[in-house]
């Protein structure tokens, strides 16, 4: 299966691409980056950093947009350090940064594609919004979208109702779930049920190499923020969300609905209105999933990190 991965990596983006690199179901045909989390210059890096550990340096990584279509970027450093991937050391990356840029690798990418790419992003969607006003006919190859963003129960976890991806840039957002493609969104319904509880990050750590221990060094720390937060034994692991469902969509379950995305309003910007019970008769757009077995999906990702170092 190719796919696209356009990422900010945040820990849990790093956890999702470690995730994605062990797995030989997914043709990781680029990884691209945007501005989210940490600014674009440490996103590229920390992307690189995980093929440097995964040793998959024949990925290539491109970096993209660097601020958001129209609004100033709006970054994360409280929750993941000022790094964005606090728990490890962090140093140069060997993996080198391609010099073409996300959006145009996207572009030439999916209009090339002998088959249909999925895109995985797990952080704000300016460079997929940038790449479809760019160039619209790529969608004809985008055979899904599998995202992380959005909440509609868990109301937001950056603002009162809104969810930090599709706050950053929701003009972006709007753009991407109303391009017509099948979208999947991991929101904040579901990723917050997959806690990465004390007892899960020492199983990730009884695989006992350097994968294993860098996730453990890196969960240790992002345990901390949200664990404060929600009172929970634990942090929601958001991101990985995406690229299990990819290879095990059993493990899921959603719900077709329309999601739309509030761009003007100061109070509630970024809100998802996801149309659960379909209450008007705005088309249906999204598998907005709802409810993980936590535990299975615990178990996959901590049996796809043992598989380090790959063969």
């Amino acid at each position: 299966m190719p796919v696209i991965i356009d990422c900010d990596p945040g820990q849990d983006d790093a956890v999702n691409l470690l995730l994605a690199m062990a797995s030989p179901e997914l043709d990781i045909v680029g990884i691209t980056t945007v501005a989210g989390n940490v600014p674009l210059e440490l996103t590229q890096r920390n992307a690189r950093l995980m093929c440097d550990l995964a040793g998959r340096r024949d990925i290539p990584v491109m970096a993209g947009c660097d601020q958001p279509l129209h609004r100033p970027l709006i970054t994360a450093e409280k929750v993941h350090g000022t790094t964005g991937i606090d728990g490890i050391e962090v140093r140069d990356p060997q993996h080198p940064l391609d010099e073409r840029h996300a959006v145009e690798f996207m572009v030439d990418t999916l209009r090339a594609a002998e088959q249909p790419v999925t895109l995985v992003p797990t952080g704000p969607l300016t460079n997929v919004a940038a790449a479809i006003g760019r160039a619209p006919d790529i969608l004809d190859n985008v055979e899904r979208i599998v995202m992380m963003g959005g909440a509609m129960r868990e109301g937001g976890n950056h603002s009162p109702s809104a969810e930090f991806n599709i706050l950053v840039d929701p003009e972006s957002a709007d753009i991407v779930l109303r391009c017509g493609r099948p979208i999947v969104a991991m929101g904040l319904d579901v990723t917050h049920q997959v806690l990465a509880s004390r007892p899960r990050i020492e199983r990730i750590r009884a695989n006992d190499n350097p994968v294993a221990d860098a996730v453990c060094g890196m969960l240790g720390f992002f345990h901390r923020f949200d664990s404060a937060k929600y009172g929970s034994d634990g942090s929601p692991l958001h991101d990985p969300c995406t690229v299990a469902w990819l290879l095990d969509p059993e493990l899921f379950t959603g719900k077709t609905c329309n999601v739309s995305v509030e761009t003007e309003s100061a109070l509630t910007l970024g809100h998802t209105a996801v149309d659960f019970w379909h209450v008007t008769d705005r088309p249906p757009n999204v598998e907005w999933i709802y409810e993980v077995d936590a535990d299975a999906f615990y178990e996959l990702l901590t049996e796809r990190l043992g598989r380090y170092p790959l063969q």
